[in-house]
């Protein structure tokens, strides 16, 4: 045999070889289990079809098939809907042997979902990095939609979310669909945003409009921070997370940190995050006062007590210390909050009968706020304010599948109050060495019990959603003061609310989808519209009186959403307009007099007969060639007062986002280059003090590369040309009317390792 010949047959040997290994790869049998993302449990019966192969995942929600190239993976399930896996994310798939489904009931709402993680897919989320795991604030996340601006009353802590006008409690923030925390501070230093730690959440889900009301009432909308979803694997193992990072205005320091052990039946994570920063400079060269430190400290346990049982519990500890507040008479000096949370998750193999939840929860805000650090000349008193507040309750939920309808079902109970005591010790004048007390809250209390339902029909294309929540809500206070009985009489107060939502989605055809929704929310007033004591935590001086005798406001509000999705790009639109009665707001009252000599007078809250709420928000996504992506993002809300026949107070501008992106060096390499707009606001509510607010334009860049499998560095620059603006929602400085300007340019860079 010659030597060409054995080099010849030696090739051959080796191609068979190679061709042998690919064919038993392919041959090889692959199970991968498929599981709910918020619960963990199995997804029972989901069917798919792969080439020529067919199954059904069994009880365990496992599904077996053999690999083949090039070919994609198609999912159906009358609880998740229908969803496509093409090659790459097969593979992805094969390798993790797990995928997690979110349920379709989410999806199918007018919703903004907002992910704190890597996609494979953007054109579903908007995908962040772990620079904003890195945010000491749950709101400044939520900013970075168009749609959704907040209320600042400091440089760079406790943002207070507004959503189409809705704000306060008119927005229902929830931790998983259940806890929730309740402000301390009669100013909302500490709103329930605020309490929410970035670095444990996997999304922000925004359900638009009145329609979703599992959750509870969402008037205006409802905001469900989803926590990370738990990680069992069949070998016990570590895993971890460690971000640091720096921005150069403000001389912001950030850490924030993740260590688990999980296996089989567990995983146990223990989770910590602390920000600092000082005093920022804006584009004009001013000083904002700014500083803030902020710390998260907590644990998520899970426990896999059968293949049919979970049990999920968590515990945070936030933090906050000295974070200035330069449009409020005072500064935050303490502020401790605990929440736990505990859930237990049941599937079943019955024949309607999928699921059963239920959460119990619990959170208790202890705040000190004080003018201390006020520099206040001449210093005329010394003022402080302590006040606790608790919030606690359980939510109960069954999931019941029929053979073309689902049926959602239980009950929910809430309960909250509030306390404490501002004491002004008077240094000049003629009430200098006399101390005062007054109390904030009354030791007011609420509780809100409620059964709810919602009920999903599928008519070939179309799926109809039909929900109710019928609430009953009571409320009092333990120690009214004589001022406000003699102002306001009988304190007690029971109120039944119930709200109702019908909407429809259509499939036009595999890429347009169009929904209609109608829907008719009833809140009644919270805390501080009740019982607030002349306390000034409106947007103006004026000192506010709470009314025990609101009536419930109602929003009665049409959404017309559409859809436009294939492999490349995303269009949403959504339309929507409310009418609004008994809307709450408040007047000023010239028989009362007000409790601090510097206050021009006090409000009093009222009911508005009616009021219009209308605009339209506007999302595109597209794949561009070579490695690009661009996004656009519009958001309107054009808000009137009908009675007074004047502007609502605290709109938003039009708000225009574009984002171009890149994906390079096998997605190594993320260029990202960000582009804002916002128009000028002259629609101002005069009976507030409103003023309008300057149009302004903004240009960030971010650069992104991940160095290994575990570590990635992002640099940036926000505010690039240096634009001195400020937001229409900002609050003025106290005392001279002067905006409270943004930070000017900005440089940032971050760092994170992953194991």
């Amino acid at each position: 045999m010659t030597f060409k010949t054995e080099r010849t047959l030696g090739l051959l040997m080796a191609l068979m070889f190679i061709i042998n290994t690919a064919t038993v790869y392919a041959q090889n049998n692959h199970i991968i289990r498929l599981l709910d993302q918020e619960s963990s449990l199995p997804i029972i019966g989901a069917t798919f079809t792969y080439g020529d192969q067919t199954g059904v995942s069994n009880v365990d929600g496992n599904i077996e098939f053999q690999y083949r190239k090039g070919v994609s993976m198609n999912f159906s399930h009358i609880n998740y809907g229908k969803w496509s896996l093409i090659d790459a994310e097969v593979l992805q798939m094969i390798e993790e042997k797990v995928f997690y489904r979110r349920p379709i009931i989410v999806n199918l709402y007018p919703i903004t979902v907002i992910a704190l993680r890597k996609n494979m897919s953007p054109i579903e989320n908007v995908t962040l990095d772990y620079q904003e795991r890195l945010a000491h604030d749950g709101a400044s996340v939520l900013n970075q939609n168009p749609a959704l601006n907040s209320i600042r009353k400091g440089g760079n802590y406790g943002f207070d979310p507004v959503f189409r006008g809705f704000k306060y409690d008119q927005l229902n923030v929830v931790l998983n669909g259940a806890q929730s925390a309740t402000a301390a501070c009669p100013n909302r230093m500490d709103p329930p945003t605020s309490q929410m730690a970035p670095n444990m959440v996997d999304r922000i889900e925004v359900l638009k409009g009145p329609h979703a009301l599992r959750y509870g009432t969402g008037f205006g909308a409802t905001i469900n921070f989803v926590p990370t979803k738990l990680r069992f694997v069949e070998e016990n193992d570590f895993y971890g997370r460690i971000s640091n990072g720096f921005e150069g205005n403000g001389t912001v320091l950030r850490n924030e940190g993740q260590l688990g052990f999980n296996g089989k039946k567990h995983d146990i994570a223990v989770f910590a995050s602390w920000s600092q920063g000082n005093d920022y400079t804006a584009g004009n060269g001013q000083t904002i006062a700014a500083d803030f430190n902020r710390g998260s400290f907590g644990t998520n346990l899970g426990f896999k007590l059968s293949e049919d049982n979970l049990l999920r519990v968590s515990a945070t500890y936030n933090v906050a210390r000295d974070a200035d507040f330069p449009a409020l008479p005072m500064d935050l000096r303490e502020d401790d909050t605990w929440m736990f949370n505990a859930r237990h998750d049941a599937s079943f193999d019955k024949d309607h009968l999928s699921s059963w939840n239920t959460t119990v929860f619990a959170s208790f805000v202890n705040h000190l706020m004080d003018n201390l650090l006020k520099p206040l000349d001449p210093r005329m008193l010394n003022a402080s304010t302590k006040a606790t507040t608790y919030n606690y309750g359980a939510r109960t939920e069954g999931v019941w599948n029929f053979e073309k309808s689902n049926l959602f079902a239980g009950a929910d109970f809430r309960r909250e109050g509030a306390e404490g005591t501002r004491v002004r010790e008077f240094l000049m004048g003629p009430n200098a060495g006399n101390v005062v007390r007054d109390n904030a809250w009354q030791d007011g209390q609420m509780g809100k019990g409620a059964v709810f339902s919602e009920y999903h029909l599928i008519f070939d294309k179309t799926r109809v959603v039909l929900a109710t929540r019928l609430e009953l809500n009571r409320a009092n206070v333990d120690e009214p003061t004589p001022e406000f009985t003699q102002a306001n009489g009988d304190t007690q107060v029971t109120q039944f609310n119930p709200s109702f939502s019908i909407g429809a989605t259509r499939n036009i055809n595999e890429e347009i989808t169009l929904g209609l929704w109608l829907g008719r929310a009833q809140r009644s007033a919270s805390l501080t519209e009740r019982y607030i004591n002349y306390f000034p935590v409106g947007q103006d001086p004026y000192e506010m009186l709470g009314n025990p005798q609101l009536d419930p406001e109602v929003n009665n509000q049409l959404d017309l959403t559409l859809n436009w999705q294939n492999k490349l790009t995303s269009l949403d639109i959504d339309f929507f307009a409310g009418y609004l009665q008994d809307f709450i707001s408040s007047v000023i009252d010239p028989e009362l007099e007000p409790r601090l000599p510097m206050s021009p007078g006090v409000r009093r809250f009222i009911n508005i007969e009616d009021a219009l709420n209308l605009g339209f928000e506007f999302n595109w996504v597209q794949q561009l060639t070579s490695g690009l992506q661009h996004r656009v993002g519009v958001a309107y809300t054009y808000a009137q007062d009908l009675e007074r026949d004047e502007p609502l107070p605290e709109i938003a501008p039009l708000d225009l986002r574009y984002t171009l992106s890149g994906h390079y060096m096998k997605g190594k390499l993320l260029p990202e280059l960000t582009f804002r707009h916002v128009l000028e606001q002259s629609r101002t509510a005069t009976e507030f003090g409103e003023t309008p607010t300057p149009s302004f334009s903004l240009l960030d860049a971010k650069l992104a590369y991940n160095f290994t499998k575990s570590g990635r560095i992002t640099v940036g620059v926000n505010n690039i040309f240096d634009e001195n603006y400020y937001e229409h929602l900002t609050r003025s400085v106290r005392g001279n009317n002067q905006p409270i300007f943004a930070p000017g340019r900005n440089a940032f860079a971050a760092i994170n390792f992953v194991f």
